[in-house]
């Protein structure tokens, strides 16, 4: 070693105790006026002083370090002995966050001209990234060169671009990319990471087109993608349904040199799986066997939620065992995937035995599963399997929490037992669980629908006192059970106080208001409160069963032509009729009518213009209707439909799900 080596590597010995110790140093003052650009980070992480001057008055007590840390040899090319200090200080402080300390560091180092590196500049944009100060990380960056004399390179670029990144400023961080890239004077060309990072960019904006434009830049800059840049590029297409381009970028990325890893076909396959193509998602598990690309976790679980969204929940149990069988270990994400699953297709006692097998491999039941479990038993009848599960959750040691609890309380109260589940619910207050406004709309359904509606008020008030905030699902379900009791009167000082607290009146709230209004005879106020529904946003207009209620009332009065310009408003919005629609309408022309009807030339009527509007899913319901009350349709009603169903991307949908099921 040589010997002026020496001297500083006692001095690095001390730089821990110094770390821990510099806090207790007079460490109070700093200029700004040659360090603005870190006051800004000052200001923000501690306190809004900015300093004008220099320190005066004594200078040996006011200097950011102690001089007996640090030699004040000759310098050595551009090192100075103690610079290696500094830049451990600079680490040490930008892991810890310490701005401030950071602050006094980089001050130190300028007035001193001592050259600070370029890693040291990327710790500290890190830090500034966890810390979200993005514009402070894009301020030092320009001064790198100026006040510390560093030279910027596409290292450190990109150390800040992936800063703006992170923090999700998309459209800055390609402002930032095209100022430095066409920036002359900066003289830095972008590489592959940078591409990846602005192609990913331009791919979470939805701008797939454009990030195809840099990936096929890439070549006439000289930079190579990579796997990274593959996978991303794929990803945005497949997010924007694009995927028979995506696959086509599998061949030629393997044309290009760059083998594929388990992870690119992954993004393919959980893209086919989301778009239910299930059958070219399996033939690429079998491209990958052939790649000598081994299936992983990640692989199975696509494809496993991939057959539980389609509802092919046998298939799926298969997959997990020819998972097991391959030495692919299950994870709790797998079996939480399949049960929730066969609990949405109503087999939660299949669920349950998954469950069994899951706890047999040693795998960690969460509270999750249990709910799911729970209140899908319920939901099927099954109340004494739900409780003996619940009975054995809380033997094995697992506390319930929220979700859990509230899974209970709702099933409890579907089986009829509100008494019980209020029980429940006084026990999980006691046990520090807090229940929220779902757990307090379950019980009060549960009392309205067992005709005890002053227990349901009272549950109301309850809510109040436990400080949880009335939503709007809450204000619906008063709503509804009051109007359901008759209770007209409360039921518009709840409407009236749910518009006072600004709460969104949802579907449910207005359709249970013009239902109650209905069956007390105000029918006019009803159609008043319909239209003022009208009105409103996308997502609070009218559905099917809200215009039923006011059908069947209109139809109810006798008052025949009012409900058919209901129905035509009704299917000029988009909204379709359905199996109760045709009931109202057939019961009010067999027994309001001078001249009663059968319906048949209604129906057929209604089928055609259906067809006509391309509402075909609503057409072939109307006719299912017909055959069901043993109703004829017309020739021209039928041609419509073997048009319908013979048309070319019907019959392909057929045969794709024909190899769908060859292949699933």
């Amino acid at each position: 070693m040589r010997k002026w080596l020496l001297p500083h590597t006692k001095t690095l010995l001390t730089i821990t105790n110094l770390a821990m110790k510099m806090k207790m140093l007079s460490l109070t003052t700093i200029p700004s006026e040659r360090s603005h650009r870190f006051c800004s980070v000052r200001s923000t992480v501690s306190s809004n002083k900015h300093m004008e001057t220099e320190p005066q008055g004594n200078a040996k007590s006011e200097q950011p370090f102690s001089d007996e840390i640090f030699n004040s040899t000759p310098k050595l090319g551009s090192y100075q002995l103690g610079d290696s200090t500094f830049y451990s200080l600079i680490q040490h402080y930008a892991n810890s966050g310490d701005f401030k300390s950071l602050e006094m560091v980089l001050y130190r180092m300028r007035r001193e001209k001592r050259v600070v590196l370029e890693k040291s500049f990327i710790f500290i944009f890190k830090a500034y990234g966890k810390a979200h100060l993005v514009e402070e990380a894009i301020r030092l960056f320009h001064t790198m060169v100026d006040e510390f004399h560093c030279k910027r390179t596409v290292k450190s670029f990109n150390s800040v671009l992936n800063v703006i990144i992170q923090e999700g400023l998309y459209h800055r961080a390609l402002e930032f990319y095209n100022h430095i890239v066409n920036a002359k004077r900066m003289n830095i060309l972008p590489n592959t990471l940078t591409f990846n990072l602005v192609i990913k960019t331009v791919c979470r904006l939805g701008l797939v087109d454009n990030a195809i434009e840099l990936f096929r830049e890439m070549p006439v800059r000289n930079c190579e993608p990579d796997i990274y840049t593959y996978c991303t590029l794929m990803d945005g297409l497949c997010k924007e349904n694009r995927l028979d381009e995506a696959v086509l970028l599998l061949d030629e990325m393997q044309v290009d040199g760059c083998f594929p890893t388990p992870v690119t076909f992954n993004v393919l396959i959980n893209g086919l799986c989301k778009n239910g193509e299930l059958g070219r998602a399996a033939k690429l598990v079998d491209n990958m066997f052939l790649k000598g690309c081994l299936p992983n976790e990640v692989t199975y679980n696509t494809l496993i939620h991939g057959l539980c969204l389609k509802g092919d929940l046998d298939k799926a149990v298969s997959l997990l065992d020819r998972m097991v069988a391959s030495k692919c270990m299950p994870n709790e994400v797998t079996y939480g995937t399949i049960i929730n699953g066969l609990v949405k297709l109503g087999r939660a006692v299949d669920g349950a035995c998954v469950l069994m097998s899951m706890e047999e491999r040693k795998f960690h039941v969460n509270e999750y599963i249990y709910s799911t479990l729970i209140s899908g038993l319920f939901k099927e009848g099954k109340a004494e399997d739900a409780m003996k599960l619940w009975k054995q959750m809380m033997e094995k040691g697992c506390k319930p929490n929220t979700v859990v609890y509230s899974a209970l309380i709702d099933g409890l109260c579907r089986v009829g037992k509100p008494d019980e589940a209020e029980e429940i619910l006084f026990e999980m207050i006691n046990n520090g669980c807090a229940a929220n406004a779902f757990t307090y709309s379950s019980l009060m359904k549960g009392f309205f629908e067992s005709g005890k509606g002053h227990k349901a008020v009272e549950i109301w008030k309850d809510m109040a006192k436990n400080n949880c905030v009335y939503n709007e699902v809450c204000y619906s379900v008063l709503i509804h059970g009051l109007c359901e009791d008759g209770k007209i009167r409360e039921a518009r000082m709840v409407w009236t106080q749910m518009l006072s607290k600004g709460c969104k009146l949802d579907v449910v709230a207005y359709s249970s208001m013009i239902h109650g209004l209905c069956n007390a005879g105000s029918l006019e106020e009803a159609l008043k409160l319909f239209n003022e529904m009208l009105c409103l946003e996308p997502k609070s207009q009218p559905d099917v069963f809200a215009y039923n209620i006011l059908l069947n009332a209109l139809c109810k009065q006798s008052n025949i032509s009012h409900s058919i310009d209901l129905l035509n408003s009704m299917m000029d919005r988009g909204c379709d009729p359905d199996l109760v629609t045709c009931n109202i309408f057939l019961t009010a022309l067999k027994e309001k009518l001078e001249t009663p009807q059968d319906g048949t030339d209604f129906l057929n009527e209604l089928a055609i213009r259906l067809f006509k509007r391309q509402r075909t899913s609503g057409g072939f319901k109307i006719v299912e209707v017909m055959l069901q009350k043993f109703l004829s349709p017309k020739t021209s009603t039928w041609e419509r439909v073997v048009q319908e169903l013979c048309r070319p991307k019907r019959i392909q949908a057929a045969i794709n799900k024909c190899w769908s099921n060859l292949y699933g």
